[in-house]
């Protein structure tokens, strides 16, 4: 059975990823912030729904302990790793113009959403690389999840927005160092989608995607995002290694 670790998987978007991925027999590692007593309910629920084996790897991606943790619990229990995707990151605690972020603000993202990403993805694309010169028949791929935010420009949260632009360069960077032993890596850009996360701005969004901000007149759900990385898991889309997948309801449609 193939083991995948997300991060970011207890709740929102990392969620539907675990869930779409336990669906179709994964051994699955879930990383969370809070302490497993919190989330052993969903951890037990899934187990008995998807029959397969469900552990919990709490640490904070955004420090050298946390994602430390992570490594060592996933491997020790696993002794391998076949898919990484990582899903978790933050939101600006503040909403400041460009002009005003303070430098807190800024690490504060950065340290979580880029520079904890990254690290912890070379921790395991070393681990994958190696596992996969010694069994050739060895298969793995690394998903990140980002957001179309690398691309649209918002002002009042400009880290978040430099945050995920890094991400997009990191996945092109994995895919070259990559691909000699063909392991895939790809980004995807989800676009608004109901989460904890975005419950703040319902009725913004609301309004914009009933005024066209949308090509598909709806807000994403988790399972959309979920649905999109199995499909690069299995290998669905084949040849692709380095792309950016954009499930965002057509939101980055040029328009005249």
């Amino acid at each position: 059975m193939k083991t995948a670790l997300v991060t970011g998987g207890s709740r929102g978007i990392g969620l539907g990823i675990v869930r779409a991925l336990a669906s179709e027999g994964h051994n699955i590692a879930i990383n969370g912030v809070r302490d497993e007593s919190q989330v052993e309910g969903l951890l037990e629920g899934l187990r008995k729904e998807y029959g397969v084996e469900v552990i919990y790897c709490q640490g904070n991606v955004g420090t050298k302990e946390g994602r430390q943790q992570i490594f060592d619990k996933t491997i020790k229990r696993f002794k391998t790793l076949n898919v990484l995707v990582n899903n978790a990151g933050v939101a600006p605690k503040n909403r400041l113009d460009v002009l005003e972020i303070g430098e807190e603000d800024f690490d504060y993202v950065m340290e979580i959403n880029l520079k904890g990403v990254y690290f912890l993805t070379q921790a395991f694309a070393n681990h994958m690389e190696q596992n996969k010169l010694e069994d050739p028949t060895f298969n793995a791929c690394i998903v990140t999840i980002s957001s179309v935010s690398a691309e649209l420009a918002s002002i009042n949260r400009g880290e978040y927005c430099i945050s995920k632009a890094g991400l997009a360069m990191m996945t092109k960077l994995m895919a070259v160092r990559l691909a000699h032993v063909d392991i895939p890596v790809y980004e995807v850009q989800p676009g608004v989608i109901a989460t904890d996360m975005t419950s703040t701005v319902r009725e913004k969004y609301d309004q914009l995607i009933g005024g066209g901000l949308t090509l598909q007149k709806r807000w994403g759900r988790p399972e959309d995002i979920g649905k999109v990385t199995a499909a690069l898991v299995r290998g669905d889309l084949p040849y692709c290694t380095g792309q950016v997948i954009r499930p965002d309801g057509g939101m980055m449609v040029g328009r005249l």
